[in-house]
């Protein structure tokens, strides 16, 4: 059975174009076990200097509370690890990706843990697993020079082991949203044939 992770994070629960694309995307996979993170629901704690000292030390060295320190990102990791596609939610805030989602990211990109360090280069260790970005924005296009949203989120993915990334994307609907949701929607049917 497919295992899909569907992460919400947009700070709006209602009206979000973001949220009404990864509950259409996770349709398109009836049979999937779904997990769902919602970072406005359950916000992920930005990182920490103890979080940090916590993090780089050797697991067989943490103190009990250095433990405890790291047991969130240890739960979304499990999360990540578990699932075969990982359904994302990419609203544009400012060019970026939100900052729940950039909180998240800190939490999961993590050294011996989601990558390593070797002779060649970092290693990404979530290989196999495929990634769909429902990316919406007011006035940023897609794939264009001040697009630093999508941009950031296929490098990062990648750098954790995850090449096989998929774009469905309502992008600037600030200009016309009747035909960037039309074109969202086509995207969607897409995947909707594929799965």
């Amino acid at each position: 059975m497919t295992t899909l992770l569907r992460i919400d994070s947009s700070a709006r629960t209602q009206g979000s174009v973001t949220r009404d694309l990864t509950a259409r995307i996770t349709k398109a996979y009836p049979d999937a076990k779904v997990i769902h993170r919602d970072l406005a629901q359950t916000p992920v704690p930005q990182i920490t200097e103890s979080w940090v000292t916590a993090n780089f030390t050797p697991p067989e060295d943490r103190t009990a509370a250095q433990v405890e320190t790291l047991a969130f990102s240890e739960e979304l990791l499990a999360e990540l690890e578990a699932a075969d596609t990982i359904v994302i939610g990419l609203p544009v805030y400012n060019f970026a990706p939100a900052a729940a989602l950039k909180a998240w990211i800190d939490n999961v990109a993590r050294v011996g843990r989601s990558f390593r360090y070797t002779a060649e280069g970092p290693e990404g260790l979530l290989k196999g697993k495929r990634a769909i970005l429902a990316m919406a924005s007011g006035g940023t296009g897609v794939g264009s020079e001040i697009d630093f949203a999508t941009t950031y989120m296929r490098f990062i993915l990648g750098f954790i082991g995850i090449t096989d990334v998929t774009v469905v994307a309502a992008d600037q609907m600030a200009m016309d949203a009747e035909s960037s949701l039309s074109r969202a929607n086509d995207q969607i049917a897409q995947l909707t044939q594929a799965a």
